[in-house]
């Protein structure tokens, strides 16, 4: 008798559930920023009643289960703490759904100074000192406070110190690419509208003033090898891309999504092209995927754009 065949079951992927609370002026709406641009589908201020009907309400548009980081706060209509906890328990035992509960909390003398500083008024002392609100709040959300599976106290923290915290807990294992893009371009011809660093290459000896080197470009190696031979490029390549490596770094660190590099000479077909293509190979030795783009490389060499102060 043939063994009986079995067939794999199909494995139902977790819809990852993320709800993010604490009191007022906390950092909750920077929070959700953060999870946004992480790829979180985010609501905010949502009645925390009607969750259940919104996990179960299958999105036809969603077959990965984006994960969803729900917003809620002692203002959020029918907000009770302690059903707010008992509908966590019930959905935490569920197998279709990984929850965490986020609470950021904030001391109230670092809040009644945030309240103080922007003139808001706290909305649970509508016609009281802040301070009275902060207490009033804090009593309410004590419950949650205590029940959260995490608590982050932002009473010390800048807005962008929030928000490495925020990247470093709930950014995918990958994390989303940073976009770096490399562009050369010729001063003579307009300076790059946008670019975080701008770095001019004008310094270095400038391949034009030969007739052989003329009508080539920074990518052919007749001119690669004539600007290697000027005594300073080795030293102000290996110093640019350290700097560059080490920015980026930090840069990718922080969640910053663009990265604009631009590297001048006068006319923006020689040196610059160059260097943008010699950084773009280390950034992506590096690790990094740069996006080269050379603004100028088909542009005819002239005389009147090279000018005697392109020597």
């Amino acid at each position: 008798m043939p063994a009986e065949s079995t067939k794999a079951q199909p494995v139902t992927r977790r819809q990852r559930l993320l709800l993010v609370t604490g009191m007022l002026g906390a950092g909750k709406t920077t929070a959700l920023r953060v999870l946004e641009d992480l790829g979180w589908e985010v609501i905010d201020n949502f009645p925390i009643r009607m969750l259940e009907r919104l996990i179960d309400t299958p999105d036809p548009h969603d077959s990965e289960h984006a994960p969803l980081a729900i917003g809620f706060d002692s203002r959020t209509r029918g907000f009770d703490p302690h059903a707010i906890i008992d509908l966590v328990k019930r959905l935490s035992r569920r197998d279709d759904i990984e929850l965490t509960t986020l609470f950021l909390d904030c001391s109230s003398e670092e809040l009644q100074r945030r309240y103080n500083e922007t003139r808001r008024r706290h909305p649970l002392a509508t016609d009281m000192p802040a301070s009275s609100g902060i207490a009033a709040e804090r009593e309410v959300m004590e419950a949650m406070r205590r029940w959260a599976d995490m608590v982050i106290n932002t009473t010390a923290f800048a807005v962008n110190e929030l928000q490495q915290a925020i990247r470093e807990r709930f950014a995918p294992e990958a994390g989303p690419a940073m976009t770096v893009t490399v562009t050369s371009f010729g001063f003579a011809r307009g300076m790059p509208p946008v670019a975080d660093f701008i770095f001019d290459m004008r310094f270095l000896a400038n391949p034009y003033w030969h007739a052989e080197l003329r009508p080539l470009t920074g990518r052919d190696r007749a001119v690669a090898e004539f600007i290697h031979r000027d005594p300073a490029y080795d030293e102000v390549f290996t110093r640019i891309r350290d700097l560059l490596l080490t920015v980026l770094l930090r840069f990718r660190a922080n969640g910053k999504a663009y990265v604009h590099i631009a590297f001048g000479c006068t006319g923006g077909r020689h040196r610059s092209v160059l260097m943008v293509e010699e950084i773009g190979a280390a950034l992506r030795e590096a690790g990094f995927a740069p996006t080269l783009l050379h603004r100028n490389l088909g542009s005819r060499a002239a005389d009147l754009v090279e000018g005697a102060a392109g020597r």
